[in-house]
């Protein structure tokens, strides 16, 4: 189920792909426009498919709105699974669990996978009554990787900043054992989580259960699948 612009296209082409390498068939695919509030159509005709899960290659209230609807059809009650390719914590505690029970999702962080990371969510909940999901925590750990960088490097100049960043592994509450490759990209673990039905939630924000782990190494391109020039720019 794919938003009708350049990067729903990306997420069904790339993700098409992917399932196909492993084994997995593509039985169709639907666009539907940016911004759309009836998503009926569309999802009976992914529901028709067959297709074991359904992926929603969209984002924002695109996706919350396909999940809710979907949830009124009894979609993921019927046996088919949903697979929002860009969902975060943030939209399912917009949506409820009642609505976004049985998704599927990737992360890379999510607050109470550890004491660690609960730590740093309950600073972040008292500064803003909400918690941290994967882009907030992410960003905290980029700003302050750089900082990091410039204290290592004993300048803020963009190349010898640029060359400690791609030295130093990423090692602290977002990430463990995080590498930058030569093209910028900082590759570390992603996690395949599974959204908890109301039942099984037994506090605030307890929304995720965690199926898998998908290392680094498998879940980002390589430098060279990944197409980008920046790699070979001079240092």
């Amino acid at each position: 189920l794919t938003a009708d612009y350049a990067f729903g296209y990306s997420l069904e082409e790339q993700t098409g792909a992917f399932v196909k390498a492993n084994g997995g068939t593509v039985v169709g695919a639907v666009r539907h426009p940016l911004a759309t509030n009836d998503f009926s159509s569309f999802l009976l005709q992914a529901q028709s498919s067959g297709a074991k899960v359904i992926g929603l290659a969209n984002a924002g209230l695109d996706t919350a709105n396909a999940i809710k609807q979907a949830a009124e059809f009894g979609i993921v009650q019927s046996g088919q699974q949903l697979a929002g390719l860009l969902f975060t914590l943030a939209e399912v505690h917009g949506l409820g669990l009642e609505a976004a029970q049985g998704a599927n999702l990737t992360e890379g962080w999510y607050w109470d996978q550890s004491d660690e990371n609960r730590a740093f969510a309950e600073k972040f909940m008292a500064r803003t009554q909400r918690m941290p999901n994967m882009v907030q925590a992410g960003t905290y750990s980029a700003v302050t990787q750089y900082l990091k960088a410039v204290d290592a490097a004993k300048s803020d100049a963009t190349k010898a900043v640029s060359a400690k960043l791609h030295e130093m592994p990423v090692e602290d509450v977002f990430a463990k054992k995080g590498v930058v490759q030569a093209n910028g990209r900082m590759v570390y673990d992603m996690y395949l989580f599974n959204v908890k039905a109301p039942s099984a939630s037994t506090k605030p924000w307890d929304y995720y259960t965690q199926v898998a782990v998908v290392p680094g190494a498998e879940a980002y391109f390589t430098v060279e699948q990944s197409g980008c020039d920046v790699a070979s720019f001079p240092k």
